[in-house]
This record gives structure tokens, C-alpha cells and sequence, in this order.
């Protein structure tokens, strides 16, 4: 059957639309090694509008001839910050906290003899896990009273750092998870939103970072947070961000992944903690420990 002009208009324009969504999602794999999934992708030209309007671009079709013609990095960076997924709370997985609090920060205090505690939260979003770890060991600052207190917090999103180091959270930002003693202790009223308290904000270094290119993390790590993150690579880039966490973890260092993740059939650096439920600790026969052990040995 012969299409009429209106078909014919419709399936071109469904095309064309197709071709620039391949285009989009192969800018921000490229970018980040995000695969950009089908529950994201359906609401990609709701993510972009901002950009369209602000670039005065009428669709994605346009946008994507943009970076197609034109070298614009700025225009990429928006794109690839729309695009990403920021979505985070405090206190988020409110059970996973407790067990941060009543088992792992205390089993790191007994052991830890430098008095030394640093963490990272890898793909820490707008900040709000980063912030309610600050939370939790400021509300028990007596415990870790004289302890050297390092919190790194890296995304690849240079918007959700931005919004992070500034710790200037809406009211819906700060219902949800936080506790009303919390926010009336650690937030001050800004407008119609709520700030971090500067003493909070001083304990996090927010940093951008790409895992597949980073910089940022140095050392080793007591505890790991990367929650909600290897869901969006493949297998092969799920095994890649694995390695760089063993790589800066100890024998004893505790690795927190989403609920939907696993470290089982992506490498054999990390292993289920024996202690911990839902958590995982270094697999003591890792090929990394023994490459961290040659390099100390040489």
C-alpha cells in the first residue's frame, strides 16, 4: 500500500527523530559510558527542553545537526548534564544507613588505629548521600572526636556537583529522608529552600570525576559508596569500575552498591562481606591485591 503524503510526512519525521536520539545517547556514551536505557530514553526530548530553549533550537533533530556541524562544547556539556540521571535523597535506603551507623562506621573505629576515616561516594549525584554520611558522624562527632575525617564525593555531572558544593536543597529535596531534628540542626531557611550548614559542607570535597578517566581518588578507602551506578554500564564497563574501587580499598574496606547490583559475574576483585549483609568487601586472593603487593614490594 502506497503511503499518503501525511504517512509518508509522519514515518520521515519518526526517522529523523530516531536518528537524533542515536546521535544524543551516543554523545553521552561516549561522555560518560552510559547506555542510555528504554525507561530514560522515551523521556529524552522532556530531559532536553531546557537546552532547546536555551540554545533557541526547535527539536532534537536540530540540536543534533548542531553538534553534528559545530564544535560546541558547551552545547555538548549541556546536553550530556540533561541527560544525565541525578535522582538521590537523603537517607536513602534508610536500612542501609542504619547499618552504615550501627555496624560499619563502629567495626572502622575499633580497627582503624591512625585514627584515620575516609570515604567515597562515587556518582554522589546533587550530594544528598555524601551529606547524610556528614550527618551521621557529626551527630556522633564525640565518637570521632580527634579522627582525621576525609569524605570525597565525585559525579561526572559538573551541574550536580555545582548544586552539591552549594548544599542549597528545595523544601521536597529535604522531605525526602531527612529527619526533622536533622534539618532543623544541620539546614538554615534560604527563601523558599534550605542550606547546609557550613560546618557540614566543609567535611565533603565535591569534585568532578569520570570513572572511566579519574582523577580524584587517591589512597585507600574505608568505606565505598557507589549506589545506583554500574546499572547503566555494560558488563565490560561494570568490570572496569570494580577495578578502579579494589584499586583504592584495603583488606578490609566495605563496598556499598545499589540494590539492583552485584559485584557476582563482573570480576573477581570484590566478593559478599561476611559480616555485613547486601555489602561487599575485597576478595583477599584479588588479582589487585597482589598487583598492590608487587608495587609495594618493588
Amino acid at each position: 500500500m502506497a503511503l499518503s503524503p501525511s504517512s509518508g510526512s509522519a514515518a520521515s519525521n519518526s526517522s529523523s527523530s530516531s536518528s537524533a536520539a542515536r546521535i544524543l545517547s551516543g554523545l553521552l556514551e561516549a561522555r560518560t559510558g552510559q547506555i542510555l536505557s528504554e525507561n530514560r530514553a522515551w523521556r529524552m526530548e522532556t530531559a532536553l527542553k531546557p537546552v532547546l530553549r536555551s540554545h533557541g533550537l526547535p527539536d532534537m533533530d536540530a540540536l543534533a545537526a548542531r553538534l553534528i556541524t559545530r564544535k560546541d562544547a558547551a552545547l555538548e556539556g549541556a546536553v550530556v548534564n540533561a541527560l544525565l540521571n541525578n535522582e538521590s535523597s537523603f537517607f536513602r535506603d534508610l536500612q542501609i544507613f542504619d547499618m552504615i551507623h550501627r555496624q560499619i562506621l563502629p567495626q572502622i573505629h575499633a580497627r582503624r588505629t591512625d585514627r584515620t576515616l575516609r570515604i567515597w561516594s562515587a556518582g554522589c549525584s546533587t550530594g544528598q548521600e555524601a551529606y547524610s554520611i556528614a550527618i551521621q558522624l557529626s551527630n556522633d562527632m564525640a565518637r570521632w572526636r580527634g579522627w582525621k575525617i576525609e569524605i570525597l564525593a565525585t559525579d561526572i555531572s559538573t551541574a550536580a556537583i555545582d548544586q552539591a558544593k552549594a548544599g542549597i536543597f528545595t523544601q521536597m529535596d529535604v522531605q525526602r529522608g531527612l529527619a526533622v531534628g536533622d534539618l532543623i540542626k544541620w539546614f538554615e531557611p534560604s527563601g523558599d529552600d534550605w542550606c547546609v550548614n557550613p560546618t557540614l559542607r566543609q567535611m565533603i570535597d565535591f569534585r568532578t570525576d569520570n570513572l572511566f578517566d579519574h582523577r580524584a581518588p587517591t589512597g585507600e578507602y574505608d568505606l565505598l559508596l557507589c549506589r545506583n551506578v554500574l546499572l547503566y554500564f555494560t558488563p565490560e564497563r561494570r568490570q572496569r569500575v570494580l577495578r578502579l574501587l579494589a584499586t583504592h580499598s584495603h583488606a578490609r574496606s566495605v563496598l556499598l552498591l545499589g540494590a539492583g547490583e552485584t559485584v557476582i559475574g563482573h570480576g573477581d576483585d570484590f566478593a559478599p562481606h561476611p559480616e555485613f549483609r547486601g555489602s561487599y568487601g575485597r576478595r583477599i586472593e584479588a588479582p589487585v591485591q597482589a598487583e598492590a603487593s608487587l608495587r609495594r614490594a618493588l
